[in-house]
């Protein structure tokens, strides 16, 4: 079961927002007051984006335009896929191991992204929390995914780059691996590294 961003795709709003606030300091104060971490985690809990980013704009109105890029920009947040972790995801499908994606992604923007990059149709199934109203690292959010696609969770191994969502995985009753480098993961499954 693999994590998308972090493992597979380069997720970061900075991505976006270099282009728009060009010095660094402004940039990460307005990350970190304005469209936050903790106001981007209700988009993917299935919270619109563009009513979320219009409020958001009215609450700060100095900050509307950048705070409306959020929605209107968000493919720009993508650095493109993460090498590495394609060609695990490739080795690991090659092997005849059955991959599965749980993802948090927002309800708008996975449909693009799916579009945009093939190798997120390689799943045997995908959980996206925007289109579940649930999101990592919350426990019903794991045994969704589970029940759906008929896995024992602890036969199943989670790959996620955030030590909170493997924590939650693992409490789900699931192997979880946090992932960096592909090694590690190859061994867990007892495959060689190519």
């Amino acid at each position: 079961m693999f994590d998308v961003g972090g493992v597979l795709l380069d997720w970061n709003p900075r991505h976006l927002y270099r282009k728009l606030i060009p010095d660094p300091a402004e940039m990460e104060s307005f990350l970190s007051t304005v469209c936050t971490p903790e106001w981007h985690d209700a988009h993917d809990r299935g919270t619109n984006m563009q009513a979320s980013c219009g409020a958001l704009a009215r609450q700060w109105p100095a900050h509307a335009a950048l705070t409306m890029a959020w929605c209107k920009r968000s493919e720009e947040m993508i650095g493109g896929p993460i090498p590495d972790g394609v060609r695990l995801l490739r080795r690991v499908i090659d092997s005849g191991l059955p991959c599965y994606a749980l993802t948090n992604m927002e309800a708008e923007t996975y449909p693009l992204r799916r579009a945009r990059y093939d190798f997120l149709g390689w799943f045997e199934g995908t959980v996206v929390s925007g289109l579940e109203g649930i999101a990592k690292p919350d426990r019903e959010i794991y045994e969704l995914l589970l029940e759906r696609f008929s896995l024992d969770p602890a036969s199943t191994l989670f790959v996620d780059d955030s030590p909170v969502n493997v924590a939650g995985a693992a409490r789900a009753g699931m192997d979880a691996v946090l992932y960096t480098v592909p090694g590690p993961v190859l061994s867990r499954l007892g495959l060689a590294a190519q």
